[in-house]
């Protein structure tokens, strides 16, 4: 079991806001596929223009064309639109300048990794490197003396920092070799200068700045040693958070969504604070415990304030009124639509989009606490004296009546009968596991948005994208929170002193999630779907070890996780979907789903299985059937003795001996450690059988 790992490659805060995965490979199927097919070589021609209004036409009509359109973007992508827009950055008028970059942004932000390796292949880091000075010295020429510049000039630079700001945090998360290109721009001096200046500033561009410095400081020694030994710069982020925190202020037209960036550039410092700590003296931040007092007081608002149902529901309702942009042949050069030009339903779709983003991004902090075993005072979900205005997160569950969850908001996990020393050795309590887990089931549930229907796009993909990863985030959150529970236990779950009976609470509620997500999820632009399942077999696998024999298998659970055990190519995925399978074949009285779970792990076995089973999966399933006929005594050991099972266990002895030989003593050390065991456990459970004579 393992615990949900960051990849830098797959950890993207927008990851793939509008996908182009459901189309089929090639540009005949973009073309054939989008409406605009015939405004592409007009952009091209006009990019290369002698006029600069011209220029400036063409980088703003690649922003409009785009827009939540993925067949689009691809054939631009083929007509070299990024080389274009990337020689637009040297551009002798400033103007067209700025759209290249707003272009090349959108770009980013939509169209995800492979996009942001073609920009880095092309060079662009080369312009963009130029452009960071230049804006430093500008941004202090404003503060100093704002009166003296006019108020377009300052709206102009505000929105070309915004706009480079964050094409280098998409292109630091797209490989290690452009990551380090950008440690060597010296960002971090940068970046802060537009925190410490966050009163004066747009919210918008600090908040980009924002998230930049949190992507930087993730798992990146280099900028992670810069941010936490200046003392300035921590005091900085923890003047943010703080409750009497200095909070930028929105221009006119962002009002509406103003209190949704705020409390996304609060998170995004933490989740900075969280990334450099340990903070050293001689900084304030080094006298605060951050957990406890900064980081769960700033994310328990976020995430009880969200029903992802009323949030889709509200963007559906905004999808359906959406008044479309003027069409592309309309537009004259004099009457150019500004790239960021947005109709009232698609601020209201782009505000629910950022309360949609804070929160995930508030879970993937989670996540990263739930890493390893929790303080559990941290979690208590007992504010202190200095947090009283402080919900606690078990106050999340009031109200919720939908399928599968209606047992959540009675959880009770305290057990009085459950003190002294056991209790002392679980590092976590009760009181921790309702804390966290029970709220966050609610995120589990898929809304109407969250995938795209089956061979379509969505009706409003960046919805769709925060939706998904929403959902993703919280069962990575879970599987961690399940798996530091179960190493707690050290094999003795109830020394947790946790009731049964939630456990059957928490794997209903995940199976009725997944049951939502459907099991068609091979086909193109599925890939969410696909991995809700990967990741939620691992959540269920996690409760099950933790509640082993007391959860009650249903004749559905056991055929779809065969059946999925049997599809899923991932051996790390097959292994979690063979534990869960294992944890359900040991409730005493199911003998029926025992027989059929033990039918399909010895068809795994050599030497019938056909193809062979590799050997993660093959050593999970050997380990379960140890495991679950261990006992003799239990009701459902008439299936060993009736089905012959310990006949099939000799058979594979030779089998499981030549799959561990086979394995890399050098490469794959814990996997080869782990193989011996189960090997010699093996051996010794047949002599075991053997020796009962039943």
């Amino acid at each position: 079991m393992g615990k949900s790992q960051k990849k830098r490659q797959m950890r993207r805060h927008n990851p793939m806001r509008v996908p182009d995965s459901h189309l089929p490979h090639g540009l005949a199927s973009a073309s054939a596929s989008s409406s605009k097919t015939d405004a592409i070589l007009p952009i091209i021609q006009k990019m290369e223009s002698v006029d600069p209004a011209e220029r400036k036409w063409a980088c703003v009509a690649v922003s409009n064309l785009i827009q939540n359109d993925p067949s689009t973007r691809r054939l631009l992508q083929g007509k070299n639109i990024v080389g274009h827009l990337i020689t637009r950055l040297s551009d002798s008028e400033e103007e067209v300048v700025v759209e290249a970059a707003g272009s090349l942004r959108n770009l980013c932000i939509d169209g995800g990794f492979d996009i942001c390796a073609e920009m880095y292949n092309k060079n662009i880091l080369a312009p963009l490197k130029t452009f960071v000075p230049k804006i430093s010295t500008t941004l202090s020429q404003f503060l100093a003396s704002p009166k003296d510049s006019p108020e377009n000039a300052q709206r102009l630079v505000y929105e070309f920092a915004d706009n480079v700001i964050t094409i280098l945090w998409c292109l630091s998360e797209t490989s290690n070799k452009a990551l380090n290109a950008i440690n060597e721009i010296s960002l971090v001096p940068f970046l802060m200068s537009f925190l410490a200046a966050r009163d004066k500033l747009p919210l918008s561009t600090v908040t980009s700045a924002a998230q930049c410095l949190y992507v930087l400081t993730d798992e990146n020694p280099v900028i992670i040693e810069e941010v936490r030994t200046n003392a300035e710069y921590t005091a900085c982020l923890l003047a943010v958070v703080r409750p009497d925190g200095t909070t930028p202020k929105p221009n006119g037209k962002d009002r509406d969504t103003s209190d949704a960036r705020a409390t996304a550039f609060r998170v995004l410092t933490c989740g900075i604070l969280r990334n450099i700590s340990p903070i050293p003296p001689p900084s304030i931040a080094a006298t605060v415990d951050l957990d406890r007092d900064v980081v769960l007081p700033t994310l328990e608002p976020v995430l009880s304030s969200v029903d992802l149902q009323e949030v889709a529901q509200a963007a559906q309702q905004a999808i359906d009124k959406h008044e479309s942009i003027p069409e592309l042949e309309s537009l004259s050069l004099k009457h150019t639509p500004k790239s960021d030009h947005k109709t009232p339903s698609e601020l209201e779709l782009e505000r629910l989009e950022t309360r949609l983003r804070t929160v995930q991004l508030a879970l993937e902090i989670l996540t990263g606490m739930c890493a390893t075993l929790p303080d559990p005072e941290v979690f208590s979900g007992t504010p202190d004296d200095d947090n009283e205005g402080c919900q606690p997160l078990t106050m999340w569950l009031a109200d919720d009546d939908d399928e599968g969850m209606d047992d959540a908001q009675d959880i009770d996990m305290t057990n009085e009968d459950a003190s002294g020393p056991a209790l002392a050795e679980a590092p976590q309590s009760p009181a921790f596991f309702t804390t966290l887990v029970a709220p966050l089931l609610k995120f589990v549930r898929p809304t109407a948005l969250s995938f795209p229907p089956l061979g379509a796009p969505s009706p409003h993909p960046p919805t769709t994208s925060a939706l998904s990863a929403i959902h993703i985030s919280a069962l990575e959150c879970l599987n961690n929170i399940f798996l530091s529970m179960a190493t707690s236990a050290r094999g003795r779950p109830s020394h947790l002193g946790l009731d049964p009976a939630n456990g059957r609470t928490v794997f209903d509620a995940v199976w009725a999630a997944l049951r939502l997500v459907g099991t068609e999820i091979s086909g193109a632009g599925q890939e969410r779907r696909r991995e809700m399942w990967d990741i939620g077999v691992g959540v269920l696998w996690g409760v099950g070890t933790l509640f082993k024999g007391t959860l009650v298998p249903t004749e559905e659970q056991v055929q779809v996780l065969t059946q999925f055990a049997t599809t899923v190519s991932d051996t790390h995925v097959k292994v979690k979907a063979i534990g869960t399978l294992e944890s359900l074949a040991q409730h005493p009285e199911s003998v029926d789903a025992n027989r059929a779970i033990a039918t399909y792990l010895l068809s795994l076995l050599p030497p019938t299985a056909n193809p062979p089973t590799p050997t993660e999966p093959l050593l999970q399933a050997v380990s379960a059937l140890i495991d679950i006929y261990s006992d003799e005594t239990l009701p459902y050991d008439v299936n060993f003795r009736q089905g012959r099972y310990l006949d099939a266990l000799v058979q594979s002895v030779e089998g499981v001996r030549k799959a561990v030989r086979g394995i890399d003593r050098k490469k794959e050390r814990e996997l080869r450690v782990r193989g011996e065991e189960v090997r010699d456990n093996l051996v010794a459970f047949i002599q075991y059988r053997r020796g009962l004579r039943l």
